[in-house]
């Protein structure tokens, strides 16, 4: 056989190789489950080299505080419940400012007067300023704040006679003139002259039969007056008004 011939030989052989070739790959192929085919191409080749284990991630934190434990609600305060008093706390004031205060015949000070820690129970309040009649009045005292005010009613004596001062030795003659703040006697005799309250009077007496006034200054002088006519009326009458005030106001204006 010559050399082109030889060639096409070959050229056949190898053709026919390929096709049969061909048609084997394409029959398997359509043959094998596709679950295979994913299963093997999601496998790992023996072959492939393992990846390299990633280092671990070096991450950085601000420190935490330790937390505290909560601490207890606090309890809001107890209200405060007042106390009820046990004693009172009177103000005794007056119409006449400065008279005198007295609880259970107690002088406790001068109007308006506060007065603390006054017993509860039935109290005898009494005031009084000169020239005035006093006021005693019981109250029903009751432990707390309370307002007294008491109003004084005004004594009332205007009392004027002529009189004569017999001394030792001669007179005098002048005017003797009662009022609540004194009895006063004025005449020209500097020496016989005088002006005393009424509560200061040691003696005063007056003797109708005799028809004379005596009178007597406490730690002072004493005196002997009588009528100018010789009369008694004007004298006694003259007494009586003076001594019913004087009492009164020794009494406290009672």
């Amino acid at each position: 056989m010559n050399r082109q011939g030889l060639v096409f030989v070959v050229v056949l052989a190898v053709a026919g190789v390929a096709a049969a070739y061909s048609l084997g790959f394409l029959g398997s192929s359509s043959e094998e489950p596709a679950v295979e085919e994913s299963a093997s191409s999601s496998a790992t080749p023996a072959s492939s080299p393992a990846a390299p284990t990633p280092a671990p991630a070096i991450t950085t934190s601000t420190p935490r505080s330790t937390p505290r434990p909560d601490a207890p609600p606090v309890a809001p305060p107890a209200p405060v419940v007042p106390v009820a008093p046990t004693t009172a706390t009177l103000r005794i004031d007056s119409d006449v400012p400065g008279a005198q205060v007295f609880i259970d015949n107690k002088f406790v000070g001068t109007a308006p007067a506060t007065i603390d820690d006054v017993q509860p129970g039935q109290r005898k309040i009494n005031v009084q300023a000169p020239g005035h009649e006093s006021v005693a009045e019981f109250f029903d005292i009751t432990p707390g704040s309370r307002d007294i005010v008491i109003s004084l009613k005004t004594i009332r004596l205007d009392q004027k006679i002529a009189a004569v001062h017999k001394h030792r030795i001669g007179s005098c003659s002048g005017t003797l003139i009662a009022t609540p703040d004194g009895i006063r006697y004025e005449t020209t005799n500097k020496d016989d002259g005088f002006n005393v309250p009424l509560t200061n009077l040691e003696t005063f007496t007056a003797d109708f039969l005799q028809k004379n006034l005596k009178l007597k200054i406490r730690n002072g002088k004493s005196y002997d007056f009588t009528d100018p006519a010789g009369k008694a009326d004007a004298l006694y009458l003259f007494h009586q008004e003076v001594e019913k005030v004087r009492k009164r106001l020794l009494d406290g204006g009672k």
